[in-house]
């Protein structure tokens, strides 16, 4: 025995986990198998019969009728040593009452429930005395009725018609003094703790419970508007209830109904009145409270589950709300517009008109055409997370829900759909997070053209529909009258102000870091104590903005970035303490998270690529990046034959090469103007990846130049150290119309050797963009979209063919990736890339790019 209770106690929580599971798939066997019964023509006649104002009342009566059965449950945690707080009594009791009324089990399934909410701390023989205790007088007000019953016929007259059914309500009366009687004389200590006040409580409540099943029978009657003396169902009703009882079947199903429609008989009531009027009953006060009552047992357990399993249900639930929901809010603004635009031609269409019910509707056109894009705008803002779209969004389907209902049919399909549409509104809340939604292009283009195409339809058969125009043909086809056109093209034209304005508002706002200014303190200080990287001078470009990982007060590491979209591209990896990278990366992950922005890392080595790939990120191969090894670099041998001669030449004519230190004068930043601009020759510079002629810029490292026989500069080159003596590059690199051929060769392999001679391992001479991407026809199909894009790019983008120039002095080629978000779309992301990388200094684009360019700076951090 002993062995058999320490299995037992061992797998405690399988056997609770087993017994919820059990209860949960009986209830929704029992549900299916109850909403089949009453789902039949008979019901659906019921309730076109009844007004919608006496169904209200029934709903609402039927609920109010349940709430005096948490007397029980308010005592039974009397009785047992854990305190439960007020709301959790309501909910469990709920639960627990509203499925013994509709299964019962003759207590079984009460007790049981009962044990499962109110168990813990508890041991199991306190469970089963209090529970035991509430038992006894759960049909006390039953019999109190019976009493009552028996004076109303034998005292009063009243329902004489019934006193052959003397035997049951004497049977019944019986019972509650049997029990007040048994409980006060008895010694046993199972009473020890019960005292009268307890008792009378509890009979209290059992009598409101009966009393108000009771009022509320009679009322539906009442609602009916039967000719029968009401009074005349209190007998009828008691003794239906004893028979229920009696018959131990659950809900007295059957029984109860038998003797109800026997007992209406008596006083007129037709078979047919009588089985509408129990079939109310059932739904409104057992079937409707269950429903409600499951769901309460349903999201217990699942509370239960969820916590078992890391929250991960509850996420997921609520993930798939926010998607119905956006998908609801779409498909409804799309049939909204679709019954506005072409009317006559839809609803002879047998798809829509099968799909229609599932939709809401404004009576007005105009209306129709505002809401659809209002429904629109804020299904983005859904669908990205955004906090703000929840009010507004919950204010327009309320509002639509309501007018929906008042103007079109009742039908219970209907009041489902609103019901589930309102659900999922609740649980999507919680997994709105962002502070503001930012313009995707995937969410511009889809919502654009769908305002686009409708507008383009509409004015297309505003022409056709127009008697004095060629075009025209009988407008019966397409739309109702040229005056219900014009209507719908001005709510066109509100509406797109509708659209940009709630586009506006769920975009506005930036956070402090997306809008600071830049800090050249802040920059140098992690850069002098950490170290940099071959990209990190870009940072004095000044054209990109700085995000800064800051822990205890003192900057980390920074990120290099410039907005684009919804994107935040970051140039290179991030610079400062290698150690803090994992975290300052999942730190501007969050931030960034918060405004609906997503990072893409542009030229990024191998490692930090599988890292980022290891925390929800996908990458291509963008290029490679030339270094040329200086430990090896010679001009010695075959391969640099040229540049030897080259070298010699450059000597005998007498140019010489100099390294100049900043700060430098107004002339010398002149002298090297003029040569930029020369060598620019009207061509607009890049930003971004590259330098441009800038005079901060160039103050922040030293400037390498070529000077001519004379002391002329002719050529020049700034200096981009890493800050860790490892790696070395240039940026600009301007020769004049006078520099001789060749000359910026000469300014490379100078820096070749005094880098070397500095203690420098690697010369960068920078990435030769897209080179090597899906050349295989067993790459990707990414990688070979990508490809195309490098390949006929040059075309619209001027990407320059600088890898066979510096494959003469590369001796390693490292890969270099895009890492972008995972959900993010490639061609977009590379497309964006494009862009930034290639837009102009102080020129906008022009064609394509001036389109694309204006779709990316919209809503721009100033």
């Amino acid at each position: 025995m002993t062995r058999v209770k320490e299995f037992i106690d061992k797998r405690m929580t399988m056997i609770k986990l087993i017994f919820v599971f059990s209860v949960l798939i009986f209830v929704i066997r029992q549900l299916a198998k109850i909403i089949r019964e009453v789902n039949g023509e008979q019901f659906k006649t019921v309730l076109a019969s009844q007004s919608r104002g006496a169904l209200l009342i029934m709903l609402v009566a039927g609920f109010i009728s349940i709430l005096p059965m948490l007397v029980y449950d308010y005592s039974i945690v009397q009785f047992l040593p854990t305190k439960f707080s007020p709301g959790y009594i309501v909910k469990s009791g709920w639960v627990v009452n509203t499925f013994t009324n509709l299964l019962g089990f003759g207590g079984l399934l009460g007790a049981s429930l009962r044990a499962h909410f109110y168990g813990k701390g508890a041991t199991r023989k306190q469970i089963l005395y209090a529970i035991s205790k509430v038992a006894l007088f759960l049909i006390s007000g039953l019999s109190l009725l019976c009493l009552v019953s028996l004076i109303m016929i034998f005292g009063f007259g009243i329902g004489t018609e019934f006193a052959h059914y003397w035997i049951w309500l004497l049977g019944g009366a019986v019972y509650f003094p049997g029990v007040m009687i048994f409980t006060q004389v008895t010694n046993s200590q199972f009473f020890s703790d019960l005292s009268t006040k307890q008792e009378l409580v509890m009979t209290a409540g059992s009598f409101l419970e009966w009393g108000s099943a009771l009022g509320f029978f009679i009322l539906i009657g009442y609602l009916m508007n039967l000719p029968v003396d009401l009074r005349l169902v209190v007998p009828i009703f008691v003794v239906a209830n004893v028979a229920g009882v009696v018959s131990m079947i659950p809900g007295g199903l059957g029984s109860f109904d038998i003797f109800v429609i026997i007992g209406l008989g008596f006083i007129g009531v037709a078979r047919s009145d009588a089985l509408v009027w129990i079939l109310l009953y059932r739904l409104f006060y057992y079937l409707l409270p269950f429903i409600v009552g499951t769901g309460l047992f349903i999201h217990d357990t699942g509370s239960k589950l969820n916590t078992f399993l890391d929250d991960l249900p509850r996420l997921l639930f609520q993930r798939i709300a926010q998607v119905f929901l956006t998908g609801f809010m779409y498909f409804s603004g799309i049939m909204m517009l679709l019954f506005a635009t072409v009317p006559n031609v839809v609803v002879v269409n047998k798809l829509y008109v099968k799909l229609l019910p599932y939709s809401i509707f404004f009576v007005s056109h105009m209306m129709n055409i505002i809401v659809a894009f209002l429904l629109i705008g804020l299904a983005s803002g859904i669908w990205t997370r955004t906090k703000k779209a929840y009010a507004p969004t919950v204010f327009v389907l309320i509002i639509s829900i309501f007018n929906t209902w008042f103007n079109e049919a009742f039908t219970w399909r209907m009041v489902l759909l609103f019901v589930i549409i309102l659900i999922t509104l609740r649980l999507s809340k919680a997994v709105l997070y962002r502070d503001r939604m930012a313009n995707s292009w995937g969410v511009f283009l889809f919502n654009g053209s769908i305002f686009i195409i409708t507008f383009a339809i509409y004015t297309l058969i505003g022409i056709a529909a127009n008697r004095n125009l060629h075009l025209h043909f009988d407008k019966a086809y397409l739309f109702p009258s040229a005056g219900a056109w014009l209507v719908g093209f001005v709510g066109l034209l509100i509406a797109l102000a509708v659209l940009v304005g709630m586009n506006a508002y769920l975009t506005a706002g930036h956070p402090e870091w997306l809008t600071q200014r830049f800090d050249a303190d802040r920059v140098k200080a992690v850069i002098d104590k950490f170290g940099g990287n071959e990209d990190s001078h870009l940072a004095f470009l000044r054209d990109k903005q700085i995000y800064f990982y800051s822990k205890d007060g003192e900057d980390q590491v920074f990120f290099m970035f410039k907005k684009i979209a919804d994107k935040l591209l970051i140039m290179g990896e991030p610079v400062g303490n290698r150690a803090q990278f994992a975290d300052a990366i999942d730190d501007f992950v969050k931030e960034a998270d918060k405004s609906d922005l997503k990072l893409v890392f542009y030229e990024i080595d191998e490692e930090l690529t599988m890292s980022l790939h290891e925390t929800g990120f996908d990458f291509i191969k963008t290029g490679e990046d030339g270094l040329v090894d200086l430990d090896q670099f010679t001009l010695s041998g075959k391969r640099h034959r040229g540049e030897r001669a080259l070298m010699h030449k450059f000597d005998r004519e007498g140019y010489q090469f100099e390294i100049l230190q900043p700060p430098f004068s107004d002339e010398l930043l002149a002298t090297l103007r003029k040569i930029s601009d020369e060598w620019l020759d009207n061509k607009a510079e890049k930003g971004f990846s590259l330098g441009f002629f800038d005079e901060y810029y160039l103050q922040q490292a030293p400037i390498a130049v070529m000077k001519d026989h004379a002391g002329k500069i002719v050529a020049f080159a700034n200096l981009m150290p890493d800050g860790n003596k490892v790696v070395t590059s240039i940026d600009l690199m301007r020769s004049s119309a006078d520099a001789p051929s060749g000359i910026m060769d000469g300014i490379l392999i100078n820096l070749y050797e005094i880098s070397h001679d500095k203690g420098y391992k690697y010369f960068d001479l920078g990435m030769s963009p897209f080179s090597n991407v899906g050349t295989s026809r067993f790459s990707f199909t990414q990688e070979r979209i990508v490809h195309l894009i490098y390949q006929y790019g040059y075309k619209l983008y001027s990407f320059e063919g600088l890898r066979s120039y510096k494959d003469k002095y590369v001796d390693k080629w490292e890969s270099k990736y895009i890492a972008y978000y995972r959900r993010s779309g490639l061609v977009y992301a590379v497309l964006q890339i494009i862009l930034v990388v290639n837009q102009p200094r102080n020129k906008k684009p022009a064609g394509l790019s001036k389109a694309l360019w204006y779709i990316m700076d919209a809503n721009q951090p100033k």
